[in-house]
């Protein structure tokens, strides 16, 4: 039974970061963590591309791409997120078996954490890659590459339970992503609503 946490306290994990708030808003703070956000999740995908063009061996194209991609979790959930944004997700199962969700943020998570820059490159770079692992699996399908559906497969799970664990850290954890886009939405219905009023 899976049920959502949030950690309300201060995480001591980031203390070491508390001078966040006095970057510069364009400098990239952690060029190695911001490198390696992208490195792996782009290699990935470009082995997958290119792996049958330049090897005739379908298991080390499919080691190497899982390797990438077991790579780019772990270091996307462990490091980048911390650095680049100030958050961090994990599951954990307690006592009695049951699992739980828990997301944190860095203290003062009112305030931008980051650099715009470090924001901008890891949100994209979260955000743009599990969309192209899903555009692959609906690609194997249609090409009937039935071989390459468990690594799509792969690929999509893990990038994606990323992209689902920053969301929910990035929106809070008791809040429900539904009611974030319901309110969203309903936000905008009232803006065009109020303009259209000032129009007329």
């Amino acid at each position: 039974m899976n049920t959502d946490d949030t950690n309300d306290e201060d995480v001591s994990l980031f203390d070491a970061e508390e001078d966040a708030g006095k970057r510069s808003k364009k400098s990239i703070k952690h060029p190695v963590a911001a490198f390696f956000h992208l490195f792996f999740r782009v290699s990935a995908v470009l082995a997958y591309l290119v792996c049958e063009r330049i090897s005739n061996s379908f298991i080390a194209g499919m080691v190497t791409i899982i390797l990438l991609l077991s790579c780019d979790f772990w270091t996307v959930k462990n490091i980048s997120g911390r650095l680049l944004v100030g958050l961090r997700w994990w599951n954990q199962v307690d006592d009695d078996g049951r699992s739980h969700w828990v997301f944190e943020s860095r203290k003062g998570s009112g305030k931008p954490q980051g650099s715009e820059s470090e924001s901008r490159i890891f949100w994209l770079g979260l955000i743009i890659c599990p969309v192209l692992w899903v555009i692959f699996a609906f690609s194997t399908l249609f090409s009937l590459s039935i071989k390459w559906l468990p690594v799509v497969i792969m690929g999509v799970v893990l990038q994606g339970a990323n992209l689902y664990g920053y969301i929910r850290c990035k929106v809070g954890g008791k809040t429900s992503l539904k009611n974030v886009a319901t309110n969203y939405f309903g936000r905008q219905f009232l803006k065009q609503a109020l303009s259209k009023e000032e129009e007329s």
